[in-house]
C-alpha cells in the first residue's frame, strides 16, 4: 500500500529536476499525477514513464507566471482522475548569483514571475480546488536555503525564494480552518538541469562541498522523500513550516 494512494497531485517544473523525481516517487507511491512543464517533451517523457510503469499521470505544457496555464492543470486534474488533493509549486529559475548592480528589470521580472508570482498563483487556484470539495488539501512549495539567508543565489532569486518562504506562512494561516495544508522545502546544493553547469565546474563544486558539512551535492530524491512526507497523512499537523534538505550548509 503506497503512502499517497488514491490521491491527486498536480507538479510544477516536473519535466526534469527535483520536480520529475517528485513525480516518480509520488507515482510509485500510489498518487495520480498531472506533469506540468513549460517544455513539452519533458512533460510527456515524465508522464510516458510513469505510466509505462504501471501509474497514472497526464502532462500539461504551461508557464506557471500566466493564471490560464495554472487553471488549465487544475481543471485538467479534475476532468481526469476527479479531484485535486495536493498541488506541488515546484516550478523556478535561477539568475546565476547576479548582484543587484547587474540585476536589469528583464532578468528581476522574469525571475519573480516564475518563481514567487507562479507559487502565488499555484497556492490560490489550488486552494479554490480544495474549498470547492469541501475543504482539505495539502500544498508544497519550493523555496530554498537561498530563502533563508543570503550568498545561495543572487539577487532577484534570493528576493524571489524569502518571498516564497513568508508566502507560505501567511497562506499556511489563512487556509488552516479549512484543513488546508502549506508547507515549504529549502533544498540546497541539488543536482538539477538548472545546476549541472555549477556541478561540472571545479571550483564551484569545491566551494559547495566545502560548505556542506555533508561533504557532497544532493539529488533530486533526497527533495522528493522530503515532498512524500509533507504531501502524506504522516504530515497532518505540519502546516506554515520549512524543511530545510541541505547537507547541513545553513546549520554551519
Amino acid at each position: 500500500m503506497g503512502r499517497l494512494d488514491g490521491k491527486i497531485a498536480v507538479i510544477t517544473g516536473a519535466g526534469a529536476g527535483m520536480g520529475k523525481s517528485t513525480a516518480l516517487l509520488f507515482a510509485k507511491e500510489g498518487a495520480k499525477i498531472v506533469v506540468v512543464d513549460y517544455v513539452k517533451k519533458t512533460a510527456e517523457d515524465t508522464a510516458a514513464q510513469i505510466n509505462s510503469s504501471g501509474g497514472q499521470a497526464v502532462a500539461v505544457i504551461g508557464d506557471v507566471s500566466q493564471w490560464k496555464d495554472i487553471d488549465t492543470a487544475v481543471v485538467k486534474a479534475v476532468d481526469s482522475f476527479g479531484r485535486l488533493d495536493i498541488m506541488v509549486n515546484n516550478a523556478g529559475v535561477f539568475d546565476n548569483f547576479i548582484s543587484a548592480l547587474d540585476t536589469d528589470d528583464a532578468l528581476w521580472n522574469r525571475v519573480i514571475d516564475i518563481n514567487l508570482k507562479g507559487v502565488f498563483y499555484g497556492c490560490k487556484r489550488a486552494i479554490q480546488q480544495f474549498l470547492q470539495q469541501g475543504g482539505g488539501g495539502a500544498i508544497i512549495n519550493t523555496a530554498s536555503i537561498a530563502g533563508t539567508g543570503g550568498m545561495a543565489g543572487g539577487t532577484a532569486y534570493t528576493a524571489s525564494k524569502h518571498g516564497v518562504v513568508g508566502l507560505t506562512r501567511q497562506i499556511a494561516n489563512e487556509v488552516s480552518k479549512e484543513n488546508i495544508r502549506v508547507n515549504a522545502i529549502c533544498p540546497g546544493a541539488i543536482i538539477t538541469d538548472m545546476t549541472r553547469n555549477l556541478v561540472a565546474d571545479l571550483e564551484a563544486t569545491q566551494t559547495i562541498e566545502g560548505n556542506v558539512p555533508l561533504g557532497k551535492w544532493g539529488i533530486g530524491d533526497d527533495i522528493a522523500y522530503g515532498m512524500l512526507y509533507l504531501a502524506s497523512d504522516e504530515a497532518g499537523y505540519v502546516t506554515g513550516t520549512t524543511l530545510t534538505i541541505d547537507g547541513g550548509w545553513r546549520a554551519k
